[in-house]
């Protein structure tokens, strides 16, 4: 049976128009304005905005192994229900997908539990330990990327040993940048409210030091590189330096740190996360840095923990916030109304660049799976996070009055959410 949906604003090739959407066997056929309505099940979508699935490349779906704090099901659902139907999921989990047999214990969940598409990585160390590498051979044809997420690899020689497998292979090195001799048990930005309230801070240049040697190596091997979850202005430098110079850079920031700073933060773990929120300057040259091209996405880092792991305030929380269903009306809210980056960016920084990046495909164009969703941007209400269908409910963006709202989602061409 075929499915029109009629009226709305279609995004394509960066920009919006009024059209009509055709879909048969699951996939888009037609793409036209004013398309007859015989022998379709219709659905009017006037003054809506239907979007090509965001696409989250940096998420905690936490199963295998810590499925108290999330599952493949509620995380994917959650996700469906915020217009992603693509989302990529580090490989923090019990057992590390190091080996074939351990990611089969994984993709085994996902492919019974998962409500979109989901796209494991694979650790870069065995278990995630920083001493020895995984073997390439046998994962790359497996997963998305490689990622030791949560852990900087703090042997440059590892790394580019690392970078040179994953070039010999075409595959992508997504690092969380940590020097971690810099540390010194800290826990919040290294700046004026950790010195005001004494709390012990993490300085930026544990990220942009470590993210220094990585450019350069990635420039030595050739490997295609990708900074997670990127945070200071000295990093947004080394990056566009490093674009400018030819390195195969790319990179992302999250919704948190484009919109919140140091100046934003109270005594609450809805405020933990890693990195951490720095100051008003590095949330502006954040922001400057998806204007211009230097942070190619946007992703969540949604990394749901269970309610008493988040209960114990700033110095004794466990890091990371959930982000999936706060993502798009936040950026809407915030970037989008207030005139930061018009809508048509913000869709290219939440679904093409990351499938771009990743290789996931997809898209609002004939012949394409139909993986959309439909937003309400005249919508307005509070961020309430015991609306979340996450297990996590640990938002800094709490209370936060937004517009913007997603209503409806496909995915391979059926409604899978509908609010």
């Amino acid at each position: 049976m075929s499915l029109l949906l009629s009226g709305g604003y279609v995004y394509q090739g960066g920009s919006f128009f009024e059209a009509d959407i055709l879909i048969e066997g699951g996939i888009i056929s037609k793409i036209e304005p004013h398309l007859p309505t015989n022998r379709s099940k219709t659905i009017a979508l006037y003054n809506f905005y239907i979007v090509p699935g965001f696409a989250d490349a940096h998420v905690h779906l936490r199963e295998p192994g810590f499925s108290y704090k999330e599952t493949v099901r509620t995380g994917t659902t959650a996700a469906a229900s915020a217009g992603y139907t693509a989302v990529c999921t580090m490989p923090n989990l019990n057992p590390v997908p190091d080996s074939p047999e351990n990611l089969n214990v994984q993709t085994d969940i996902i492919e019974k539990d998962a409500a979109i598409a989901v796209y494991p990585y694979a650790s870069i160390t065995k278990g995630q330990k920083g001493e020895e590498l995984v073997d390439f051979s046998a994962l790359h044809d497996k997963v998305i990327a490689f990622s030791d997420d949560g852990k900087g690899v703090q042997s440059a020689e590892l790394m580019e040993k690392a970078m040179t497998e994953a070039a010999k292979y075409g595959c992508i090195i997504a690092a969380h940048c940590e020097d971690n001799s810099l540390l010194n048990g800290g826990y919040i930005h290294d700046g004026k409210y950790a010195r005001a309230y004494g709390h012990k801070g993490i300085p930026s240049e544990s990220e942009y030091r470590q993210l220094k040697r990585d450019l350069a190596l990635a420039k030595k091997t050739g490997c295609r590189y990708h900074v997670c979850h990127v945070s200071a202005k000295e990093s947004v430098e080394l990056i566009r330096k490093a674009k400018a110079e030819g390195v195969r850079v790319t990179a992302e920031t999250a919704p948190h740190y484009l919109v919140l700073c140091e100046d934003d933060l109270q005594e609450d773990g809805r405020f933990k996360m890693n990195p951490p929120l720095r100051s008003a300057a590095d949330r502006d040259a954040l922001i400057e840095g998806i204007q211009d091209g230097t942070i190619d996405i946007i992703a969540t880092d949604h990394a749901p923990h269970a309610a008493e792991e988040k209960a114990k305030g700033l110095a004794g929380s466990l890091m990371g916030v959930v982000g999936l269903e706060t993502a798009f009306p936040v950026l809407y809210t915030k970037l989008v109304k207030t005139g930061v980056i018009p809508l048509e960016k913000l869709i290219a920084l939440m679904s093409d660049g990351p499938r771009r990046i990743f290789g996931i495909g997809g898209g609002l164009a004939e012949g394409e799976s139909a993986d959309f969703a439909v937003l309400d941007l005249g919508r307005r209400y509070t961020i309430d996070p015991a609306d979340f269908l996450s297990k996590g409910k640990s938002s800094p963006f709490a209370g936060m009055e937004v517009f913007g709202k997603n209503v409806m989602t496909f995915y391979k061409g059926k409604k899978i959410w509908q609010e």
